[in-house]
């Protein structure tokens, strides 16, 4: 291995970074445009891309830095497959509900695979055969490695690929404190993962989806194109708003009962048209949305008519539903336009939003095409079910934990932390012998982290009009050398330069190319080298260089012989901050 005095500085004349003058029309997001301007990823098929050799530098650094987390809380790395074998996945039951995103495959015999998003199957079916007692307890396991999930709208660069790079480990327990004990630590080492990335962030409480279990928290990086909806409090409580609890405010127009009153409504069919038609608020009527469970009960979900109902908190309160398609309404032989909780086919579940419970004049639909009820009193017109919380939560409505009142935002998901509890070791038969002789179903937690997804929202929140600005943990390299022109002068000092970083363990790219100053200057602001030093005649002539901060545009004037000291430290002082 060569010392750190015998590296050479990289050549921009011998790097392949075929950089792009123009934006790319198909990227939408600041992450997709300037990595494919920078030449760091090409698109191979939709949602699905080769990494270049700086993009792939930059992710290996990511990988790095959650290589150390993981290895620092006792993970232990191994590589699984990436095409799995169906008969593991009918037996999790996955194989049939997981959706079209599953991307299923047969081998020349005919035999059925599919190409793993997550693997919690092999893991588990692996573990079953080689832990037999609660002295191999806890077990901790993770993997870096390529995954497949096929979107049905691939789209946002890295943020939203079919193919992806992920980090999932997969822990072991004989007790639910065990559990516990390695969720916190995987969970500290996720927001140590975030800081050392440069990123804002927030833990927000989340919903676990198909990969199952009760407890579970997201890793959020705050960013105004994030695909996330999320909610905020000044006591600290957050959550993505899929699973966000709310309290609703509410300020009825009429809060003494009123008759009921059925009005004729002709071609009304939405809560907007019944508005402006009345002359009321939204805010003042209820809107009603129908669905179906699993045995095919009706099932009616009132909302106010300013809200939208969260079909995962529906979920909650009624398993299995689904939202009736057209040609359903025709079926239950409900009008769509005109539901309501008055008098609605026998055998149907009415559920209503928590915030409408003290509420007596509603405003709904009769059942009945081209009519409403304005005055609907609970208890008195119709009966509800249940009550519960059914709304998309926002900004605005009031913390569940404390008085305040919620803030949004938007943020991408870059990591995850499950409870899985038994949802895989008893449906695949894995257990172990506890220290009381008796078998048991081991507890599993997983935890994921989106390496490609990462690098991408990095870019997100540290990019400017100009392009990408690299915090020095996760830059290509950290420094670039910019000789304003090739005579033997400038171009021996830049060489200098270079090469006394390097040899000071600095990353460090000297821009050789025979080309203008203008040119140097942009590709260098758009690939987003952390510190560029400019070295040109005029500032040579005053034995000085000029040294640009990426980060901020901060710019000074250095002596060219303090130069490689300055910016090794400077370096050195950006590796320790985000270590």
């Amino acid at each position: 291995m060569p010392h750190a005095e015998d590296r050479a500085p990289f050549l921009m004349s011998a790097l392949y970074a075929p950089t792009l003058k123009e934006d790319p029309a198909e990227a939408e997001v600041a992450s997709h445009r300037l990595l494919l301007r920078a030449g760091m990823i090409r698109k191979a098929a939709a949602g699905i891309y080769t990494f270049l050799p700086l993009g792939w530098r930059a992710l290996r650094k990511v990988e790095r830095i959650v290589r150390e987390e993981m290895d620092g809380i006792g993970s232990q790395e191994i590589l699984m497959p990436i095409v799995q074998p169906a008969e593991l996945w009918r037996e999790s039951g996955r194989w049939d509900v997981y959706g079209p995103e599953l991307a299923r495959l047969q081998d020349r015999q005919g035999r059925d695979f599919c190409l793993g998003p997550t693997h919690e199957e092999i893991v588990t079916a692996t573990i079953r055969n080689e832990v037999r007692s609660y002295r191999e307890l806890p077990l901790s396991l993770y993997q870096i490695a390529t995954k497949f999930r096929d979107e049905v709208r691939p789209r946002f660069g890295l943020l939203r690929g079919r193919e992806f790079i992920m980090k999932d480990a997969y822990s072991f327990h004989a007790t639910p404190e065990s559990l516990q004990e390695h969720y916190d630590a995987m969970a500290g080492a996720y927001g140590r993962i975030c800081d050392r990335l440069g990123l804002t962030w927030r833990p927000v409480e989340a919903e676990s989806g198909q990969i199952g279990g009760s407890v579970t928290t997201e890793f959020m990086a705050l960013a105004d194109n994030g695909e996330a909806a999320l909610v905020y409090c000044a006591c600290g409580w957050a959550a993505n708003v899929e699973a966000a609890g709310t309290v609703v405010p509410r300020d009825p127009a009429t809060t003494e009962p009123r008759p009921l009153e059925k009005v004729h409504t002709p071609q009304i069919r939405t809560i907007a048209e019944l508005a402006e038609a009345f002359g009321i608020s939204e805010h003042d009527t209820v809107k009603t949305m129908a669905a179906r469970d699993e045995a095919g009960r009706l099932v009616f979900f009132c909302v106010p008519g300013d809200r939208e109902l969260n079909p995962v908190k529906a979920e909650r309160v009624v398993p299995g539903i689904t939202l009736l398609d057209e040609a359903e309404f025709a079926t239950y032989a409900i009008p769509k336009g005109s539901l309501g909780p008055i008098a609605p086919p026998d055998g149907t579940l009415v559920v209503a939003d928590i915030s409408l419970k003290d509420e007596v004049a509603w405003g709904v639909g009769a059942n009945e095409n081209d009519y409403h009820f304005f005055g609907a009193m609970p208890g008195r017109d119709f009966t509800v079910d249940e009550w519960a919380d059914l709304v998309v939560a926002q900004p605005g409505d009031g913390c569940p934990v404390c008085s305040g009142t919620l803030a949004g935002a938007r943020g991408i998901e870059v990591s995850q932390v499950f409870q899985l509890g038994t949802k895989y070791s008893e449906s695949m038969g894995a257990t172990f012998m506890a220290e009381d002789g008796s078998e048991q179903h081991f507890l599993m937690g997983c935890y994921g982290v989106g390496i490609s997804r990462s690098l991408a929202a990095v870019i997100e929140q540290h990019h400017d009009e100009g392009g990408m600005a690299w915090p020095v943990s996760v830059a290509p390299l950290e420094v670039a050398v910019l000789p304003l022109s090739l005579d033997d002068d400038t171009a021996s000092v830049a060489r200098d330069i270079a090469h006394a970083l390097a040899g000071a363990g600095v990353e460090v790219v000297l821009d050789d190319r025979d080309e203008r100053a203008g040119v140097k200057f942009a590709d260098a602001d758009l690939i987003g080298w952390p510190y560029q030093v400019v070295v040109g005649r005029k500032g040579l002539a005053e034995g000085v260089v000029e040294l640009k901060h990426r980060s901020d545009g901060e710019r000074e004037r250095v002596a060219v012989g303090e130069v490689a000291a300055r910016v090794t430290a400077l370096v050195t002082a950006a590796r320790e901050a985000l270590s």
